[in-house]
């Protein structure tokens, strides 16, 4: 469970802005927990900036300290639920937001989904056929207004949400990250 006193979700955004910040939350996500030191050798960085910068993602909510470390280190996990007991959720940016920071943190997140894409592509030949033909990219064009949208992209999330879990405790069953990019096709009139 997130801190009593975590960032509301409209704010975590800003705690992302930084790279390390972004990096360690992604990899947690993705490898699950980890020691400040495993996440610093891991990411190529210091265990002192990595351990400062978990303690910050903490203090938005977004990482939590599993209990499960020696005493001498903690490990780490992604957090999954908010106080509420919804999915843990960052946005990359709204109206609101400064334009340079949201930019910037847009920018790296679609780096960090290339990366990833990227990574696939190189090793996808090494994976079982039936996972290779589900796994990968795909883009479908819709027409729809933007009440529309805004029902797609909540439709996509409860599919995501219902999914979360679903192989949990199953053998052979494994993580996939899911993203989604809801983009225009068509300039604005």
């Amino acid at each position: 469970m997130s801190s009593p006193d975590a960032a509301p979700p409209e704010d975590r955004w800003r705690t992302l802005a930084h790279p390390l910040r972004s990096r360690l939350l992604a990899h947690l996500r993705l490898h699950g927990a980890a020691s400040g030191a495993e996440l610093a050798r891991e990411l190529g960085t210091n265990t002192g900036a990595t351990s400062y910068h978990l303690r910050v993602l903490e203090d938005a909510g977004l990482v939590e300290d599993t209990g499960l470390g020696d005493g001498r280190s903690r490990m780490w996990a992604a957090s999954e639920t908010d106080d509420d007991g919804s999915p843990t959720t960052t946005r990359v940016a709204t109206e609101d937001d400064d334009p340079e920071t949201a930019a910037w943190l847009a920018h790296d997140y679609v780096d960090l989904c290339a990366q990833r894409n990227h990574a696939w592509i190189d090793g996808a030949d090494a994976w079982p056929a039936g996972l290779i033909d589900e796994c990968g990219l795909k883009d479908d064009l819709v027409i729809v207004t933007t009440d529309q949208l805004a029902a797609l992209r909540s439709e996509i999330d409860a599919v995501v949400a219902r999914y979360r879990r679903a192989g949990g405790g199953t053998p052979g069953a494994l993580r996939v990250a899911v993203w989604s990019s809801l983009l225009p096709v068509d300039r604005p009139r």
